[in-house]
């Protein structure tokens, strides 16, 4: 429960400092807004400058939507979101002992060097299975990119088509909720940065992905 503690006692401290926070007058306001408007508009900037740059010196790949695109966007966002659920369903497999002999490591002799991790010492089943998941979920993903079914969002653009490249979502969409590209895009974003804090937090505390997610959620798994 200590991470919910210390997250209810940020969230208090924010609320009692905004307490003592000075009036804004409505001056002030438009003057804020319009410091923020034009922070959005640099940081869009350097985006499109970024994009254009890469169209200018990959044209070959640019065509087909390689890069620095709303596709690729689009597809790292999807996948940091289906990396959430697996990691979540798998707490929830561990933590109600689906899976089975998870401690046990492999044997060596059955599975050979596939499974050492260094010398003689191979992972674990637990660790074993999860890896054969993604792998499986990769292998999906990778299909749905080189034949996609008429229905889906392709990653790959058909130069030959006529529908339009998509336009960049910008540095901050505007927020629309539903079913909507833009909700995809933040949710997109968030699974990614959400992604890239666990890994760092497991690397500095030397922890378990899975353990460091179910502290975070009050030891909800296991």
């Amino acid at each position: 429960m200590a991470p919910l503690r210390s997250l209810a006692a940020l969230f208090l401290g924010a609320s009692a400092v905004s307490g003592f926070a000075p009036a804004t007058t409505p001056f002030a306001a438009r003057n804020v807004a319009s410091s923020r408007a034009t922070e959005l508009n640099v940081f869009d900037g350097v985006f499109n400058d970024a994009m254009k740059e890469w169209n200018e010196d990959h044209p070959q790949l640019a065509e087909f939507g390689w890069g620095p695109s709303v596709q690729a966007e689009k597809w790292n966002g999807r996948h940091a979101m289906f990396g959430w659920v697996v990691i979540c369903a798998t707490a929830y497999a561990k933590g109600h002992g689906l899976i089975p002999n998870a401690d046990a490591p492999l044997d060596l002799k059955e599975w050979g060097t596939l499974a050492t991790i260094s010398g003689k010492n191979t992972i674990t089943n637990e660790r074993a299975i999860i890896l054969i998941a993604n792998v499986h979920a990769f292998s999906v993903g990778l299909l749905a990119t080189l034949c996609p079914l008429p229905f889906s969002d392709p990653l790959l653009v058909d130069p030959d088509s006529d529908v339009p490249t998509p336009e960049p979502f910008g540095y901050l969409p505007e927020f629309l909720p539903g079913v909507t590209e833009e909700a995809e895009i933040y949710n997109g974003r968030l699974a990614m940065l959400g992604l890239s804090t666990l890994v760092g937090a497991s690397a500095i505390q030397g922890k378990p992905m899975l353990d460091i997610v179910n502290e975070c959620t009050g030891h909800a798994y296991y």
